[in-house]
């Protein structure tokens, strides 16, 4: 049993280490120290006793003695004393130090400011990752100049969540997808042969209506299109503007195995601009999946679960709204992961997520960009459109169209049900 003894402490008997030893032996059940003592007189005795007894010149064995008795003494630990006996050696003072901050790792604050353009940014965005709302603020910055993203451009990923959880940030919502099977086209993986122009295509159902949805594999670049009814009437106008739509040559058209792209029609179309029909193969739910995450994340989110009913007027409105603003939005002002394969010790092949652009810049990145581009089109054309606004400036524009649109759809949506009231 450890017993604590407090005493005022005088060892001026204390001369050799014989007697350091002496004293170690007979206080071994004794804890001695200066507990009660300020700093300043345990400074004072470390640095006593080190010069009384000369410590440098001891012998290594004889150090160990001394060591042992200050440390019993003290109370303080191995590494501290250490540290304390080497500045006494130098002749440095033990003084404690006054506290001073650091400017040079002082943390960053992001202020209200900063966090309202956080919460403005997902409101027009829809709430994208960390990397990619990131890459938003990078680009507000440094392509577009509003300086006021400034300290947003460098927050971390990590911190991008804290900013989302702080009572500030008003919070505000959520989503979800589908498919579909049948027989044409060859059964396998999509090829793409490391250049834009294989894309994958798949139909979101939304009550009366359906959302046609192409992706390119390689730059990301999709395009959408809405039809009243999956059928071969509908499909072959809405795969022709698909196809126009996108600025490079399009050589591969992936889809599952839904009838509204596998079926005589479609096959023949498609065989007439020498494009290959590929579908995906049982059990390989990864063939389609990059559309099939673009179902979710960009038209489930954007576009929502309101019904939208099969009128003409309707498509209409919706095809406008697509054409002019939402593949625009996608293409030039919303950034998308693009992975990268790194192989585990195991030779497992894992895709990571480091790299955030948006399609239309990833697209110009590619090795000999210009070539892959339809003929009569250039980078100087397509710069024009994508740099016009910012961003967020565009995002802006679209929410104000997005809610023009649907206004319409419900006064329309209004105006059949009183028609329908009035005729009974």
């Amino acid at each position: 049993m450890m017993i604590m003894v407090l005493i005022n402490m005088d060892d001026s008997g204390i001369n050799t280490i014989h007697q350091i030893k002496k004293f170690l032996k007979t206080t071994q059940e004794l804890s001695l120290s200066l507990v009660s003592a300020s700093q300043s007189e345990k400074y004072d005795f470390i640095r006593g006793t080190v010069k009384r007894f000369n410590y440098s010149q001891l012998k290594k064995g004889d150090k160990h003695y001394l060591f042992l008795y200050l440390q019993k003494v003290t109370g303080y630990h191995r590494s501290q004393l250490n540290q304390l006996i080497k500045r006494v050696l130098r002749g440095e003072g033990l003084k404690k130090k006054p506290y001073q901050r650091s400017s040079s790792k002082s943390h960053r604050i992001y202020t209200p400011v900063d966090i309202k353009l956080l919460e403005k940014t997902d409101e027009l965005h829809l709430r994208l990752g960390e990397r990619a709302t990131k890459e938003i603020f990078r680009r507000e910055v440094e392509t577009f100049g509003h300086h006021q993203y400034q300290r947003l451009k460098g927050i971390s990923h990590g911190h991008i969540t804290n900013l989302r959880l702080h009572p500030i940030y008003h919070n505000s919502w959520v989503n979800h997808t589908k498919k579909r099977t049948a027989s044409i086209g060859i059964s396998q993986a999509p090829e793409n042969y490391d250049q834009p122009g294989s894309i994958r295509v798949d139909t979101v159902h939304q009550r009366d209506i359906y959302h046609i949805n192409a992706v390119d594999e390689i730059s990301q670049w999709e395009v959408v299109i809405a039809v009243p009814v999956i059928s071969e009437r509908y499909m072959i106008p809405a795969l022709k503007t698909i196809l126009a739509q996108f600025p490079f040559v399009i050589f591969n058209f992936h889809s599952d195995r839904g009838s509204e792209n596998i079926n005589y029609r479609v096959a023949d179309l498609l065989s007439r601009l020498r494009i290959k029909q590929t579908k995906s193969r049982p059990r390989r739910p990864n063939d389609n999946a990059l559309v099939e995450t673009k179902n979710g994340s960009v038209i489930r989110k954007n576009m929502g679960w309101q019904y939208l009913p099969d009128e003409d007027e309707v498509i209409n409105l919706l095809n406008d709204y697509y054409l002019n603003y939402f593949n625009p939005y996608l293409n030039y002002h919303r950034p998308s992961g693009y992975p990268t394969s790194v192989v585990d010790k195991k030779g497992r092949v894992k895709k990571v997520y480091h790299r955030y652009q948006v399609p239309y810049e990833y697209l110009k990145s590619l090795p000999q960009a210009e070539s892959y581009l339809k003929p009569g089109l250039s980078f100087q054309k397509l710069d024009k459109i994508a740099y016009q606004l910012s961003d967020n400036q565009f995002a802006e524009k679209l929410r104000h169209q997005e809610r023009l649109l649907f206004a319409t759809i419900n006064q329309l949506i209004k105006r059949k049900k009183g028609g329908v009231n009035n005729h009974h």
